[in-house]
């Protein structure tokens, strides 16, 4: 059993990777194994050339920057964490380059991200937590990842690196989070309850 995180920030060290590593600390302390990917600031967007899609090849044609790695690493894994400082009132823009590779690589042909465990956390100096907090939950939402959350939104406050331990109740919900995600892992191993067919999703394009 495992849980991937993907942390968005460009910081090495940084809140949001303190944020992960208080996670981590309760994954594994539940038997679960925990990897962070942190892509960095030089991650590529995605060119919507549609290579990965039209052949199925679950993987990114730009295959310098690691994402191929996080792509792979999440079909593998059982749970996956998405986190992102919020940058403007939204997610980072090095997170949303992943996510958007991540979910034409893998989710958007034959989805090899369905019903696997998924949560989101965020840091922020102020504003822009709600926003980036629902931006990483609808990445899941769409692809039929299986949401597991805290006892409050996934936002924990502070600007410095550190700041976010003294959000007391922020690192709480991420504690939380982690032990959830753990949890649920585990229920799904655990099930004889048989998962639900899927269909492929029809694509349209309404400009006729």
């Amino acid at each position: 059993m495992k849980i991937v995180a993907i942390n968005g920030s460009p910081r090495k060290n940084g809140n949001t990777a303190q944020c992960l590593e208080a996670v981590g600390r309760e994954v594994t302390a539940a038997g679960v194994e925990f990897q962070v990917f942190q892509p960095g600031p030089d991650v590529r967007p995605c060119m919507a050339c549609y290579h990965c899609l039209n052949t199925g090849s679950l993987r990114c044609v730009r295959d310098d920057d690691g994402v191929n790695d996080i792509i792979a690493a999440c079909i593998g894994a059982d749970g996956i964490l998405l986190a992102s400082p919020v940058y403007h009132g939204g997610v980072a823009g090095g997170m949303k380059c992943v996510l958007d590779r991540l979910m034409l690589a893998a989710g958007c042909g034959d989805n090899q991200l369905r019903h696997k465990v998924g949560g989101a956390l965020c840091t922020l100096r102020r504003s822009g937590g709600m926003e980036t907090y629902q931006q990483l939950l609808g990445a899941m939402d769409a692809m039929e990842m299986l949401i597991v959350t805290s006892d409050y939104w996934g936002a924990v406050h502070g600007a410095d690196p550190g700041e976010v331990l003294g959000d007391e109740e922020g690192m709480a919900v991420a504690r939380k989070l982690g032990r959830n995600m753990a949890w649920m892992v585990k229920v799904l191993r655990d099930t004889a309850v048989p998962a639900p067919a899927g269909d492929p999703r029809p694509m349209m394009n309404f400009i006729r």
